[in-house]
């Protein structure tokens, strides 16, 4: 089971947003459009519970344009006011789940993840209040749900799945359902990021 300690250890430290490139490049050979990517960032935050440490994820509104229904991390496009990516992340936090700067403590961050449309994100790890009661935004989160992080970091619940895109087949990430809520389809640039997590933990070992 993972701790903060080991998982501050296994972060990029705050000082800088991480540079260079972002590590799932070569998965998206010949997908990714010429023009530069958008700079955005998510918040990765962690509960304690009495069992663990958890995961809070959301489920986006099926309304949106991008990734509508999907399951996520709260954030979204780095804004020029923002104070780099960590602003952004507690930004973007704020207003889909009414989630207070206060109640997050910044831990670190992965790395820089690129997205088929057209993003670079780099997610933020932080430690949140566990008295933090979710505010969602209906417009853009229709779910605020937890799941406990020993289970996104058992090597058994991820498998690579082969879908269709841009007319040729690419690989993308899937969570086995988590019992607690099998109604949520943990995939994609969301089982990216969790996958970067544990990659980065084992790194240390």
């Amino acid at each position: 089971m993972a701790h903060l300690d080991e998982i501050v250890r296994a972060a990029h430290p705050l000082g800088a947003d991480p540079v260079g490139p972002e590590w799932n490049l070569a998965e998206l050979d010949g997908l990714l459009e010429p023009r530069p990517p958008l700079d955005a960032a998510v918040l990765l935050g962690l509960v304690e519970r009495h069992d663990g440490l958890n995961v809070l994820l959301t489920r986006r509104n099926d309304g949106l344009r991008l990734h509508a229904g999907q399951v996520s991390l709260p954030g979204g496009r780095v804004d020029p006011e923002d104070a780099g990516v960590l602003g952004a992340a507690l930004r973007e936090a704020s207003e889909e789940i009414g989630l207070s700067p206060a109640q997050a403590r910044p831990l670190g961050y992965l790395d820089p993840v690129r997205t088929v449309t057209g993003y670079r994100v780099v997610p933020l790890i932080a430690q949140l209040d566990p008295d933090f009661v979710p505010r969602p935004d209906p417009a853009e989160v229709a779910a605020v749900f937890e799941v406990p992080l020993s289970f996104l970091l058992a090597r058994q619940h991820l498998r690579e799945l082969r879908i269709e895109f841009g007319g040729r087949p690419r690989p993308v990430l899937e969570y086995a359902p988590y019992p607690g809520a099998p109604e949520q389809r943990i995939w994609g640039v969301t089982a990216s990021i969790l996958y970067n997590l544990r990659q980065r933990l084992e790194a240390l070992r």
